[in-house]
């Protein structure tokens, strides 16, 4: 047992010591946190989505958006697109689960907004979709992934892929790299003075 949990710990140091190393991934997470902060400040904001553990990633990072990271502040508009279960469930049994999230963005969601979309594999259906209707829309469109990245590598304006390909640890990375946006979204709306009444 004891020798499960130490692997299991030095996988994610493994997985976080090449997100260190990788100064493309890196100036990417830059280039998302300033879209964020360019979006905010110009009156827009940040929709979520995922399925499984993404979704929960999805409502972590709004969580943290609308209540706060680290700074007391007022909140700042964000939406997990897979929150409303009653949205979910009419537009997956009255057209296709594809669409549940595609349907959301188009009625939502407004040009300068961003996307995260949230997908380990890059292979899910209604997450690849909902970018194609973002696009469409004039919102930028974050892509959050494993190491290959899938066809959401493609789909989307940025890229944040993980360098692993194990589930539980992109998992693991996808958080730390919301917070870490988060916390960037919150110094930098408060250093321009964003938050001022």
């Amino acid at each position: 047992m004891k020798e499960y949990i130490v692997d299991n710990i030095k996988e994610s140091l493994d997985a976080k010591k090449r997100i260190l190393e990788n100064e493309g991934l890196i100036s990417t997470i830059e280039k998302v946190a300033e879209a964020c902060v360019e979006a905010y400040i110009s009156g827009h904001k940040v929709l979520a989505c995922g399925n499984g553990g993404s979704a929960s990633d999805a409502l972590h990072m709004v969580g943290e958006l609308v209540g706060r990271y680290k700074m007391e502040r007022r909140g700042i508009a964000a939406v997990a697109l897979n929150s409303n279960v009653a949205v979910m469930t009419a537009l997956g049994n009255d057209y296709d689960y594809d669409s549940i999230y595609a349907k959301q963005v188009i009625a939502l969601g407004n040009s300068g907004d961003v996307l995260f979309a949230i997908s380990t594999s890059g292979n899910s259906k209604n997450i690849i979709s909902a970018c194609n209707a973002a696009k469409n829309k004039g919102i930028i469109v974050v892509g959050m992934t494993g190491e290959k990245g899938g066809m959401l590598g493609t789909a989307c304006d940025f890229c944040l892929n993980v360098p692993s390909e194990n589930t539980a640890r992109i998992q693991e990375m996808h958080i730390l790299l919301i917070h870490t946006i988060c916390g960037i979204i919150e110094k930098e709306l408060y250093s321009r003075g964003y938050f001022e009444e």
